[in-house]
């Protein structure tokens, strides 16, 4: 029973979500909040699904990435929840990885890229364009087995690009999925000055591809 009421909720809270995106009548709520307690407290959340499945969980934050941020901290938690929830969905066997660095910086503002990868079941090229769609999962066999509505990804997509983002998916058959996106936030005073440095993306972004393929 509190399962089924936890799947109900929150099918009723995507659904609210998607109806105000698709209104455009959702805001954002930005404040200042500690980032790394953020990433602990998604952390916590998923660590006893993850490992009760048998699979290695790895969170990693690298060192520029700035401790306090001025952003909706809410909205980065539920694009994190939905993506993590997603990989531990479809993986059996393995690991899932989240993996975050600061990528560019323009005075206060700066930008954060996030990695979210599996060795899961993979996704075929030709279905990789449904992920994002409105109640839209890659075959109904999907739906059948594991569940869900297909809307998780599409309101993180625009939740992301809200942020002032972009979201993105790599995925090969039985070689497990890597999701990407990136939000700007603002950075406090305390911040703004402490370092300007900065991960080359593409760089980044291609050596968790080689360690993907490395398994």
């Amino acid at each position: 029973i509190q399962n089924a009421g936890q799947s109900l909720l929150s099918l009723i809270n995507d659904i609210l979500d998607f109806s105000k995106l698709e209104a455009g009548k959702f805001v954002l709520e930005k404040r200042e909040f500690d980032f790394r307690k953020m990433l602990d407290y998604v952390k916590s959340n998923h660590s006893y699904k993850i490992t009760e499945k048998g699979l290695e969980f790895f969170v990693t934050i690298s060192p520029e990435v700035p401790t306090r941020v001025i952003g909706d901290e809410l909205r980065i938690v539920q694009v994190l929840n939905n993506l993590i929830s997603n990989a531990t969905k479809f993986t059996s066997v393995g690991k899932i990885a989240v993996e975050i660095v600061k990528t560019a910086q323009i005075l206060n503002r700066a930008e954060l890229f996030f990695l979210v990868t599996d060795t899961g079941i993979g996704i075929s090229k030709e279905n990789l364009d449904k992920l994002f769609k409105s109640f839209s999962q890659v075959d109904a066999s999907i739906s059948r087995k594991y569940g869900g509505t297909g809307l998780g990804l599409n309101i993180s997509k625009q939740l992301v690009e809200l942020m002032d983002g972009s979201i993105d998916v790599q995925s090969e058959p039985n070689q497990g999925t890597m999701f990407s996106f990136s939000v700007w936030v603002e950075l406090p005073e305390t911040e703004a000055n402490v370092t300007a440095a900065t991960v080359d993306r593409d760089a980044f972004l291609n050596d968790a591809m080689h360690r993907q393929e490395e398994g």
